[in-house]
Parts: structure tokens; sequence; C-alpha cells
């Protein structure tokens, strides 16, 4: 089905936007000039933003520390970080240390056929996943080491930067849920639109979940390898479209 322009009228109603970061946020991989000028309209205009992304809790943690947003959800659906320093552990892990190692060594097995493969810089920083960097796989390989996560019982998904290793059931739409029933229970799911601009973000494009959602236009370079696509999509890609979209939210 192919992806709709925006409809301006069903922004009217939004109280929170949930957004990932990396490609949605960023321009070539940095943050735009007008970005922060961006954030306070949001906020003046009364609506929370709430970063969704794949980064470590430790890039996360200096995130919601200097920029003018509510809340994030980092490492796909992993952790939820306050500014104030609070953190919460969204992801079922009894032993944080056991389950590093066992996701290390997941990687290690991968290695075996790709061993190429490069483990991200910010590995350190991370609680509840393990990445390396997406760059030269092919989508058969990225596929294959889908296949291989799941045979041990783990789950896998990847981004414009980085593949993560993870917990068959973590994933930015369950992570969300869990933050929106537990810290704002007096929103309603119309309430909520969820960004996005790759795979790791297609949990929360799931209508039965998030019915309103947008990706900004680099999302239609993925489109024929996802299952969930958000309900519209910008006419500009990265930052550009986000801006698009917060300027219709706003006006």
């Amino acid at each position: 089905m192919p992806l709709l322009p925006i409809n301006q009228s069903d922004l009217s109603v939004i109280r929170l936007i949930a957004s990932d970061v990396d490609g949605t946020l960023t321009e070539n991989g940095k943050f735009n000039p007008n970005f922060i000028a961006t954030l306070h309209c949001l906020r003046d205009a009364g609506i929370k933003l709430l970063l969704v992304t794949g980064r470590s809790a430790g890039w996360v943690s200096a995130l919601v520390n200097y920029l003018p947003v509510e809340a994030a959800i980092a490492e796909n659906g992993g952790l939820y970080l306050q500014s104030d320093g609070y953190q919460h552990c969204l992801a079922d892990i009894p032993n944080l240390s056991q389950h590093r190692l066992l996701l290390e060594n997941a990687l290690h097995r991968i290695q075996k056929t790709y061993s190429h493969l490069q483990p991200s810089a910010d590995n350190q920083f991370r609680l509840t996943d393990w990445t390396f960097d997406v760059d030269n796989l092919s989508d058969d390989d990225i596929n294959a080491i889908a296949q291989q996560c799941h045979e041990m019982g783990l789950g896998f998904t990847y981004s414009t930067v980085q593949c993560h290793i993870k917990l068959a059931n973590q994933d930015k739409a369950t992570g969300l849920k869990q933050v929106l029933a537990k810290f704002y229970p007096e929103l309603e799911p119309y309430q909520v639109l969820t960004v996005g601009d790759s795979p790791n973000d297609e949990a929360m494009f799931a209508p039965d979940h998030f019915p309103l959602s947008v990706g900004v236009a680099n999302i239609l370079h993925y489109q024929d390898k996802m299952r969930h696509l958000p309900k519209y999509v910008t006419q500009a890609a990265e930052f550009a479209g986000f801006a698009e979209l917060i300027d219709l939210i706003t006006k």
C-alpha cells in the first residue's frame, strides 16, 4: 500500500510525539542548527517529545540531560530515562551481567560466519542489547543474521547505523506501551504520534497499537522490507521531514 501524504486534521489531537533519533531528528548523522528551535516550538505548543532510539543508555542519558525533551527510551525499548537521572529497565532481564555476556557470546558466534563485523563503539555504554555496525551487510546477510539470532532464542533488528542483538520481545513499541501506561496514563492512543525512518521503528508503525504514525521520506528506502509501514510519509527526508511535520502540527 503506498504511503500517504500527511492529513493535517489528524494532527490536532496530538499531545505526545514518540520519535526515533538517527535519520529522523538528524541530518547526515548530525543535529541541524534549527533542531533546538524546532523542539522549543513543540514545547511551546504544549506537545511532549519522547525520544525512542536504539542508541545506548549512556548516549541517551546525555541527550535527555541537554535537550528540551520529555524523556527517552533507549536501546530499542530496553530502558526509560528522564532528565532528572531516573532510569527504569523496561526489558525483563534478571541479571544484567549475565545478559551482557550472553549477547557478547552471540556476536562471537555470528562472527564465525561474518568475521568482518565490527562491534559498535557505544557497546561499553549499553545495558540491554549488543550492537555491531551495519556497514557492508547485504539484505541477505541481514536476513541470515536475524535467523541465526532467532535460533539462539534472541531478537535482532537494524537501523541506518547499527544492528542490534537483544531479547526476542524487546522492541520500541513494547517499551513505549509500558512507558505510556506507567508514566502517561492520561493519554489515549490517538493522542500519541510515532515517527521514524527505518526497520527498527517498524513496531511503532503497527496500527493496532499506534493508529497515527509518520515516516520521514527516507523510510521509502525500506518499504519493501517492512511488514508495518507508517500511516503517512513526509515530503522531505531526515530532520527536514521532521521539521515539516512539526510545522504542520504547530500551525
